[in-house]
């Protein structure tokens, strides 16, 4: 049958629509979305499949819907798709596939502090102060950094501590940092909107996980609760970390990207 030859060409194809497809699954992976997603895949498929077995009357009946699905697609997935389009501008599907190590060439020009942002930390969670820490890469966050109040302070521990000290005036809401400076304290974060978000955990995580969603930054967050120091990197939440644990995922982190600090 002619439709079941498979060349070189073929098999390329393929590949790269299987590491789209993964590449969406990932984004969609844990919201209502994949319900939706599998079942628009599956009447893809299906229509392919009675397209190539010429089933005239199927195939045009999906096909019709295929082609107002794409409208449907657009408005049920505008977020994910947002989100997707994100990562594809920075090349981060790419770099992070190993397909190809690619990002813009920006370099900061001073290191950062990551021993006053663990000793912070550190103190913090023996006080059960509230905190929550976003330290960006390439995005600049400026629209999250004009949301609070602009600083431009050096980073050291007493300045991280004076901020989020509980009768502090900017304490509610987080530091935006970049090139070894607080750009501004007291930002309002986007959230996440994973429906399996841990209930027990506060807005700070929550928001912590939807800023790392959308844009390249780390975050980290100290619970006012439980005094527990946690980390966020590309949407994934890292919990119950002690400093050491800290100060030796940034370590690690900024070593594997000397550009950016």
């Amino acid at each position: 049958m002619e439709f079941l030859k498979i060349g070189v060409i073929e098999l390329i194809d393929i590949a790269l629509v299987s590491i789209l497809i993964y590449q969406l699954y990932k984004l969609i992976k844990g919201t209502v979305a994949i319900n939706i997603f599998v079942g628009l895949a599956s009447i893809y498929l299906l229509w392919k499949l009675f397209s190539a077995l010429n089933f005239q009357l199927l195939s045009e009946i999906l096909g019709q819907f295929i082609g107002v699905g794409v409208i449907i697609l657009a408005i049920i997935f505008q977020q994910e798709l947002r989100r997707f389009l994100m990562l594809i501008g920075k090349g981060k599907i790419i770099k992070n596939n190993g397909l190809l190590k690619f990002k813009f060439d920006v370099k900061n020009e001073k290191t950062l502090n990551i021993s006053a942002i663990k000793n912070a930390c550190n103190d913090m969670s023996e006080s059960k102060t509230g905190a929550i820490i976003i330290i960006t890469l390439i995005d600049d966050l400026e629209v999250y950094a004009k949301s609070g109040v602009k600083l431009n302070s050096e980073i050291s521990s007493s300045v991280l501590k004076s901020i989020f000290f509980k009768n502090s005036p900017l304490h509610d809401g987080a530091v935006i940092i970049r090139n070894n400076q607080i750009l501004s304290a007291k930002c309002i974060l986007p959230v996440t909107n994973d429906d399996e978000f841990p209930e027990e955990l506060g807005m700070r995580h929550r928001a912590a996980v939807g800023i790392t969603e959308q844009s390249d930054a780390l975050a980290i967050i100290v619970s006012e609760e439980t005094g527990m120091i946690s980390y966020v990197k590309d949407g994934e939440l890292f919990n119950d970390r002690s400093a050491v644990q800290l100060e030796d995922f940034l370590t690690r982190f900024f070593l594997k990207n000397k550009k950016y600090i």
